[in-house]
């Protein structure tokens, strides 16, 4: 995360003046783990496939994400500290320990994101779920209904874009809904001409939309984020605390910290005036609309311009 941090312009002052303590992010994924980055910030957990109380990560994706929205780094003495580092997290564990979910869970979490909105002051979502196309299309029509009437009461949605490219028209169900905020990856040439980068297969709009989509990318490949596996050293320390994931999952939470950062530095804004925003100040990288949307998430100059 610190390599990602730099290369959106998210400074430390940045994340110093926007302290997102009362900014609460819902992330419905995997679950969370015990992690030292998010000691006394998980204000609630919901289980939608196994129904256990007490919060838990039997996949570890989850964390990973979370962490990249907000872990505060301390086991790493802030290096791989999320975008939001202060934010608080309400997390509701819609997938198996595979990454598997299904429609009725999802349908759950955002039943429940719905109901606590007020409550704890819920003002983004993250989804990094992919959601398959298969199966009951009514019921999946009924459910990225119910996404956008999230998006409708205020919440900032954030989608990722899925991993199915680099064909046209392979964007994740949830994130082809017009209103959410959705996150494709792309390393803007950090990495050079690798072959495994995410870019190559985070899912792509078609050229004959009528709307760009992804909305914008974010950096993807190989993003150090937190360990639900982590251990205590001796003297302690941890060992193993973070790990390297890569896939669209771990853009769209760096979209959701930045989100935050926004929102707490402009707490009067609304969720139209968050995507506004984004999307003008992000980073023109000259690819195609279908592949980078309106360009690179940009956080120096989402939050260090005015509005």
């Amino acid at each position: 995360m610190d390599r990602v941090r730099r290369q959106l312009g998210c400074s430390d002052f940045i994340q110093s003046t926007a302290i997102t303590e009362n900014i609460t992010v819902a992330v419905l994924d995997t679950g969370i783990g015990n992690h030292p980055d998010f000691a006394n910030r998980i204000i609630d957990f919901a289980d939608f496939v196994n129904g256990k109380l007490g919060s838990y990560d039997d996949s570890g994706h989850g964390t990973h994400v979370a962490g990249c929205v907000g872990g505060s780094g301390y086991a790493s003495r802030g290096r791989y500290c999320g975008i939001a580092p202060t934010c608080r997290l309400c997390i509701g564990k819609v997938l198996d320990l595979n990454g598997e979910g299904s429609i009725e869970s999802m349908y759950k979490g955002l039943l429940w994101v719905l109901h606590n909105r007020i409550r704890y002051q819920i003002r983004v979502l993250n989804i990094s779920v992919g959601i398959g196309s298969s199966g009951d299309k009514d019921r999946m029509v009924e459910l990225i209904g119910l996404l956008d009437t999230v998006w409708e009461q205020g919440i900032v949605v954030v989608c990722a874009a899925g991993n199915n490219g680099p064909k046209e028209n392979t964007i994740s169900p949830l994130g082809s809904s017009r209103k959410v905020i959705t996150v494709g990856c792309h390393e803007g040439g950090f990495f050079g001409a690798r072959k495994d980068l995410c870019e190559n297969y985070s899912g792509r709009g078609g050229a004959d939309m009528l709307y760009r989509k992804p909305d914008l990318v974010a950096p993807g490949t190989d993003v150090i984020s937190c360990n639900v596996n982590w251990q205590s050293g001796f003297g302690g320390g941890y060992r193993n605390a973070y790990l390297k994931k890569s896939g669209t999952s771990m853009a769209t939470p760096i979209v959701s910290g930045a989100a935050a950062l926004f929102l707490q530095k402009y707490p009067y804004s609304n969720n139209e005036q968050v995507k506004r925003k984004m999307i003008y100040s992000a980073t023109d990288l000259g690819d195609s609309w279908s592949k980078q949307g309106w360009g690179m998430l940009n956080i120096g100059k989402l939050c260090g311009s005015p509005l």
